[in-house]
């Protein structure tokens, strides 16, 4: 995207939200989840990631009752009724936390670190949570 584009409206860019951290315990997951959403309503090319600690965030077997927290994660959910559809799952950090490629509460892509890199580099915007 040139200089130029920035300056016309309906330009779209590609956005990448990059979750590093666990579901519950700080506000960056949710916080994550309502920009990812927000950004999405404004018609933007909008990806997912998770890495590290943040792939816990999709789940489907999360639950936070016993620490008084509502589970959020079928919020994920929703993102195909804002056509996000492309969401990366780091394989390296599945394996780091003894995960498996299953389980989540959303289809997912999982790739390897060095495709993830790939896909950061391809974006123009990357905001990390």
């Amino acid at each position: 995207m040139s200089a130029d584009d920035e300056d016309r409206p309906g330009v779209v860019k590609r956005f990448l939200f990059v979750n590093r951290k666990a579901p519950y315990g700080t506000i960056y997951a949710l916080e994550a989840l309502e920009v990812v959403l927000i950004s999405a309503a404004f018609d933007q090319d909008v990806s997912l990631a998770f890495l590290d600690d943040g792939v816990y965030q999709l789940l489907a077997s999360t639950n936070p009752t016993a620490i008084g927290m509502k589970n959020f994660s079928p919020t994920y959910r929703a993102l195909d009724d804002y056509d996000i559809t492309k969401l990366y799952v780091e394989r390296e950090s599945l394996v780091e936390r003894g995960l498996s490629e299953d389980g989540f509460v959303v289809p997912v892509s999982i790739v390897s670190r060095a495709e993830m890199a790939k896909i950061m580099s391809a974006q123009d915007v990357v905001l990390s949570f």
